[in-house]
């Protein structure tokens, strides 16, 4: 039995039938036409989601990526420094000085595992702070993502891997120029990275590297060329005075994009923004999001908003009365491979 066949036959119920029917929406969005973007909070790269998201990036299942910083770096750390990472089994029982312990050998964890510094970290550094200053004396400015893409196009890492780059989602997502959002990236340990040789006057400035703005000002074209297969300037303009108008029926639209978000933060707040800002502050026509999906094991609660459940996105102009709306409450781990096997048929 496949795991596509394992889903259909066994998960009927509950949070189970909220699986299968969010597969079955999210293949249907992409048979009719539609484009995906997936969201990444979390540690998903330290759970190594790779080894299935991978695979919907090349086969043209994924068309766009939004990411933590941490999510950004943890997968290129894991391709470069997998043979010295260490897996705590016991990890829900460690006591504060064996935590200190693992400080000390430079090893930081994220629950089961610990990402060795040396081996990742400044690994991973040195070539990057070599592309901060080319771009710095070239006068150019560049997106965090670019950089990162640079390394591995450039083959800046190579016989460095100690995985299979077809496990890696960022070798992936770099062959195919995926678009790739990163909102936030100073808050990762790259960026700390960054600051730190500003500050210690190793580059000149911070603005070789362009700020978390920018992401939204490249994310709303992208949405808009999408969609609408135009640039945003050109996208129909709206009455000011008619917020009903700005949103343009899905049938007009060139494709939608659904949104699958794992887990919730910024990787998910931010880009689900992009369409009211198109509609209520630029005063644009393009369609909402035309699929949504949440896995989160957050508790729904109207205070906390990655536990805010999906009709309350209606109300700030994100999703429409039928867009296709699931929250899996449960672990993105467990769920989300299981969803992509389902969309890449195995």
């Amino acid at each position: 039995m496949s795991i596509s066949e394992f889903i259909r036959h066994h998960y009927r119920h509950f949070n189970a039938a909220t699986v299968r029917e969010a597969a079955d929406a999210f293949v249907a969005h992409l048979e009719g036409g539609g484009r995906m973007m997936v969201t990444l909070a979390g540690a998903m790269s330290t759970a190594e989601l790779g080894l299935s998201l991978a695979e919907l990036i090349r086969r043209d299942r994924v068309h766009a990526i939004c990411t933590t910083g941490a999510n950004l770096e943890e997968d290129i750390f894991n391709l470069v420094a997998h043979d010295h990472y260490r897996r705590i089994p016991d990890w829900r029982n460690l006591t504060p000085r064996r935590e200190k312990e693992l400080e000390l050998a430079g090893l930081n964890r994220v629950t089961d595992t610990c990402i060795p510094e040396d081996e990742a970290f400044r690994i991973i550094e040195k070539p990057l702070l070599d592309l901060w200053r080319e771009a710095e004396a070239a006068g150019e400015r560049r997106l965090p993502h670019e950089f990162i893409y640079a390394l591995l196009q450039r083959g800046l890492l190579a016989g460095r891997y100690q995985i299979d780059p077809a496990d890696s989602w960022l070798v992936a997502a770099a062959e195919n120029e995926l678009p790739l959002f990163v909102p936030g990236w100073e808050d990762s340990t790259l960026g700390n990275f960054f600051v730190s040789h500003v500050l210690a006057g190793r580059l000149a400035s911070f603005d070789v590297v362009r700020p978390g703005t920018a992401y939204m000002g490249e994310l709303a074209e992208w949405y808009a060329r999408t969609t609408c297969g135009k640039p945003l300037a050109e996208l129909e303009r709206a009455p000011a005075d008619d917020v009903a108008s700005a949103a343009m029926p899905a049938g007009e639209a060139l494709a939608t994009v659904g949104f699958f978000q794992i887990g919730g933060g910024i990787a998910g707040d931010f880009p689900i923004c992009v369409v009211p800002m198109i509609h209520q502050d630029l005063r644009r026509r393009c369609p909402y999001w035309g699929y949504f999906c949440q896995i989160s094991d957050s508790t729904t609660s109207y205070g906390s908003y990655s536990g805010a459940i999906p009709t309350e996105k209606i109300t700030w102009g994100k999703l429409d009365v039928d867009t296709p709306k699931f929250v899996i409450e449960s672990d993105a781990t467990i769920v989300a491979p299981l969803i992509f096997a389902y969309a890449l048929g195995w």
